[in-house]
């Protein structure tokens, strides 16, 4: 079952990027760059009311008692801590995705699909604990989680065990590749970061500008610019405030003067809105491209005025799939539950449509055959026409680019280009084992 680096598909020529959530702060690798999560805003989330079951009962979710003939499985989540509001926009996504896929029935190939929720709270330690707990139990498909360090533990765990995990949209590179019984629902750093530099077309002699506090997370983004558009012949250079800072206007100024082609912003914290007025009073929205994530719908106000003047490069915001049959039915069946669609609830629908199609064209005990019918599968999700890449189990996928409109609480994003799959995929990382 070990892929090989001579396997090749029509769409892994490219190399990708991505925008995020769950974060990790790891020193960049040449194999993996770090997550660019929440970029402009972290921990301005969406609040919500979470309908899950009680973590650790067989009745959780959609499952009643445990039956010879179901296909258990274990998603392990975010359900407090501080993803939560991601962790539920997930779940929503996952109950949506299990409606759609087993065309309401909640059964595939004869076996009914049991759920049963766990609580990582984002804790590493409290998402292998649980894993441990449901492999223990005889489960052989486990899903789930916002954050990049939980999936770099769950992964490992999942090929020891022989399980197929599905990750969430935990971020990090890391986890394409990591091995056989490890695949992912959610789009990945390198994504978002080519959705960046298709903004700035050929890239080659150009100058771009990485906006960030001078911490872990900052020197992060600016390692990651410097790997994908670097490599593609950009002159890419930072600009780096203290943590500390609440006067940013001489780091405004600061990018201003160094006349960049673009301006990659990766902010973090409670200075988001000081920032972005600072560099709409200095003329920089107004000089140039600047760029940044678009994270969920509770921090667009974050922008002010000035979010009218920046390019968003965008995993998700509800209708940007173009209203297509799944996206459809993703956003019907999370607003008739009683939820709101967000940035990450196409990553548990998309995992509740891989897992369907693991048991329907592959097995439901047989996790290698499990395995085997999601490597190169091509399927019309949330987001458009999507591709699980044989060789590393990266998901391919389209991204987007938006601008806010609107004032205040009415501000709402609007599509401006849609970024093809092909054209916005990772590096081939082919799995180790």
């Amino acid at each position: 079952m070990g892929r090989r680096a001579s396997r090749t598909s029509s769409s892994t020529s490219r190399a990708g990027t991505t925008v995020g959530a769950a974060r990790t702060t790891r020193a960049v690798r040449p194999a993996a760059l770090p997550a660019v999560a929440a970029l402009a805003v972290a921990g301005l989330l969406l609040t919500g009311c979470s309908a899950a079951g009680k973590a650790g009962s067989e009745d959780a979710g959609s499952g009643k008692s445990g039956s010879a003939s179901a296909v258990k499985v274990g998603l392990v989540y975010s359900r407090t801590g501080l993803l939560a509001d991601y962790g539920k926009q997930y779940r929503d996504g996952f109950m949506a995705g299990l409606d759609y896929a087993t065309k309401g029935t909640g059964k595939v190939a004869g076996h009914r699909i049991e759920v049963t929720e766990q609580d990582d709270a984002g804790d590493p330690g409290k998402a292998v604990s649980a894993a441990k707990n449901l492999i223990g139990k005889g489960y052989k498909v486990l899903a789930g989680t916002t954050d990049s360090g939980v999936a770099l533990q769950m992964a490992p765990l999942a090929a020891q065990n022989k399980v197929l995990y599905i990750s969430g949209p935990a971020a990090t590179d890391a986890v394409t590749g990591i091995n056989d019984y490890t695949f992912r629902s959610g789009r990945q750093s390198y994504q978002d970061i080519l959705t960046a530099g298709a903004m700035l077309g050929d890239a080659k002699g150009k100058k771009v500008t990485v906006l960030a506090q001078d911490s872990t997370f900052g020197q992060a983004n600016v390692a990651a610019v410097k790997a994908v558009l670097g490599a593609k012949g950009a002159k890419v250079g930072s600009v780096l405030a203290p943590p500390s800072a609440t006067d940013l206007t001489p780091f405004a100024r600061q990018v201003k003067a160094g006349g960049p082609d673009l301006v990659f912003v990766a902010w973090a914290g409670s200075t988001a809105p000081a920032l972005w007025t600072a560099l709409d009073q200095q003329g920089v929205l107004g000089a140039g491209k600047v760029v940044t994530g678009l994270a969920g719908t509770a921090s667009y106000p974050v922008f002010g005025a000035a979010g009218a003047k920046v390019s968003f490069l965008a995993h998700y915001f509800p209708g940007a799939g173009g209203g297509n049959a799944a996206e459809k039915a993703m956003l019907g069946s999370v607003e008739k539950a009683g939820g709101t669609p967000d940035l990450f609830t196409p990553d548990g629908f998309t995992a509740a449509q891989m897992i369907v199609r693991a048991v329907a064209e592959g097995s439901a005990t047989d996790p290698a055959a499990m395995v085997k019918a999601l490597e190169g599968w091509t399927f019309d999700g949330v987001k458009g026409k999507a591709q699980v890449r044989a060789e590393d189990h990266a998901l391919v996928q389209p991204m987007f680019v938006a601008r806010l409109t609107g004032k205040g609480a009415a501000l709402k994003p609007e599509l401006l280009d849609t970024e093809p799959m092909d054209a916005v995929a990772p590096p081939v990382k082919p799995s180790a084992g």
